[in-house]
């Protein structure tokens, strides 16, 4: 039987070889245009954005907390003032088993869960190397505890800090009002770039209505810092600009004077200056102490007051309903 044989078509072969020469080629091209495309972008129609992104890996902004202004009556007695307290800080970084930890120190203070809770919050929002409160205005027996202690603490320890005080508590707390931790939904309506970094803001009378004069306006420095975001240099400071001093016609001894009558009844009083409308009194009783609220009331004492027959966080002064007096005793009294 015959053998066959194929012939090579030299043609079709050389047709085959040069059309992929040209598609690689055509493709070649394409990828050589996308990246020059590509470049171009990056270092002309985008170099703003990116050199801006370029900068914040290595320049951070560091916001400064101002420092919130007082309250005074008409006679400069101070009704809201900030004073040193020490308070409990962990830095995540250097603990290594950090629920442990908790739980050790919960033991040791007999720190309730809500506070746990709240460190739990607070600390998912910040780098693992930024130091957290778990306890504000810590009491001297806190201290003593935990000073001897101390050394089983790793990344445990005692700062100082500025907290909110109302040295009159529940004599004028409905108009004077506190400040406490910015919530969730607080923390969607408040200005980002002067609360960075801020921890409270006023909730109730005085303290909400001028939030904007009390708090000031936030500070900022530029930090220089590397890879893992570690500080190593501070240049263009902007200082903060503490909040402004707020002188009320309130008169707190005359506001002790009714509070005092009003002993044994619930009720409100109220006094104007006839001559300028300045409020002299604004007295509700039974009234609360709200240096609680500033550093984190627990949740017993909140539901004693909520759920009390008295009802002591209801400002009767405001919003109590009471029937008119006679309109013929103040013209009885100037006769």
């Amino acid at each position: 039987m015959p053998r066959l044989y194929s012939l090579k078509d030299n043609s079709v072969e050389n047709q085959v070889f040069v059309n992929r020469i040209i598609a690689a080629f055509c493709i070649v091209v394409l990828l050589t245009l996308g990246l020059i495309v590509r470049l171009v972008y990056l270092q002309i129609v985008g170099h703003e954005h990116y050199a801006t992104l370029a900068k914040e890996n290595s320049v951070k902004i560091q916001p400064l907390v101002p420092t919130r202004g007082m309250i005074y009556d008409r006679n400069g007695k101070i009704l809201a003032e900030n004073t040193q307290s020490f308070s409990l800080e962990l830095m995540p970084e250097k603990i290594s088993d950090l629920d442990g930890t908790l739980l050790r120190l919960q033991e040791l203070l007999n720190i309730p869960n809500e506070k746990i809770e709240q460190f739990q919050k607070q600390r998912k929002r910040q780098k693992r190397f930024v130091s957290t409160p778990l306890l504000l205005s810590m009491t001297d027996e806190e201290i003593a505890k935990f000073a001897v202690m101390r050394p089983y603490f790793t990344g445990v320890d005692i700062q100082s800090r500025l907290v909110r005080h109302y040295p009159y508590g529940d004599l004028a707390a409905h108009v004077v009002g506190y400040v406490s931790r910015i919530n969730e939904a607080e923390m969607k309506t408040l200005s980002m770039s002067e609360y960075r970094g801020s921890s409270h803001v006023g909730k109730l009378g005085i303290e909400s209505f001028y939030e904007t004069q009390l708090h000031g306006k936030t500070g900022y420095a530029e930090i220089e810092t590397n890879v893992q975001s570690r500080a190593i240099n501070t240049f263009n400071t902007t200082p903060p600009v503490a909040g402004t001093n707020l002188y009320l016609t309130l008169d707190i001894d005359l506001q002790k004077t009714a509070y005092d009558a009003l002993e044994g009844y619930n009720g409100a009083v109220v006094a104007l200056d006839v001559q300028t409308g300045g409020v002299l009194v604004f007295s509700s009783r039974p009234g609360f102490d709200p240096n609680p609220f500033v550093v984190g009331i627990d949740y017993e004492a909140y539901q004693a007051l909520q759920s009390s027959e008295n009802q002591p966080l209801y400002n009767r002064a405001l919003r109590g309903l009471y029937p008119p007096g006679s309109t013929m005793k103040p013209f009885i009294g100037l006769a």
